[in-house]
């Protein structure tokens, strides 16, 4: 589904999309209020979510999506100059981020990614939300949290070095683990975090202190 309140952006969206084999356009929303209504009968599996969009936000829209007993992933458009509104939504259940003028091929990947479950969060992005943090743009909240508890202490190892940036190989070689057993603590760590991607769970990991920017 593609929301945007420009319309001739939503068609070239939606005309890059509609012209791969695997995928279709289910529906088109020029704001947060008819996004809602029409996930509510269309059912997506990724929703392309504009940020600034009269009445209701794409911040807004974002989370009550993400809120939904069966969520769609939301990928939102947007421009590396707006670093609030990109925390925000990471906060608010974005699975990535891609900036407007992105190649059609560069969509369709990230397309891809997040149907298939992976968070798209991109290297620069990153290293901003870390800066982030360091400069005390975003607040973290150390303490205790039940979420952590829920965590065995391998789960808290990998915790740690995912919301560092560290691929599943990259970790399995520091905790001498193999790879597939690194996957297989992520996949239970997700749940314990509430979160349903890695992007969330360095989210919450930042959140809450247990990693600080170095």
């Amino acid at each position: 589904m593609v929301v945007d309140d420009q319309v001739m952006v939503r068609a070239g969206l939606a005309a890059i999309v509609s012209a791969q084999d695997d995928m279709a356009v289910v529906g088109e929303a020029g704001d947060g209020a008819s996004a809602l209504a029409l996930a509510a009968t269309a059912a997506p599996d990724v929703v392309l979510m504009d940020i600034r969009m009269p009445g209701m936000d794409g911040l807004t829209t974002t989370a009550r999506l993400t809120a939904a007993q069966r969520p769609p992933r939301v990928l939102v458009l947007t421009t590396f100059h707006q670093d609030a509104y990109v925390f925000q939504a990471l906060r608010a259940g974005a699975s990535g981020f891609l900036l407007k003028d992105a190649e059609p091929g560069e969509l369709v990947a990230a397309i891809r990614v997040v149907a298939a479950g992976e968070a798209m969060l991109s290297p620069v992005v990153t290293r901003r939300l870390i800066d982030a943090f360091a400069t005390g743009a975003l607040t973290a909240a150390p303490g205790a949290d039940p979420r952590l508890d829920a965590l065995t202490p391998r789960e808290r190892d990998v915790l740690v070095h995912l919301a560092r940036g560290r691929s599943n190989a990259e970790i399995a070689a520091t905790l001498g683990i193999a790879t597939g057993t690194v996957k297989a603590h992520v996949y239970a760590l997700l749940p314990k975090l509430g979160v349903r991607d890695r992007v969330q769970a360095t989210i919450v990991a930042y959140d809450l202190g247990l990693v600080r920017p170095r």
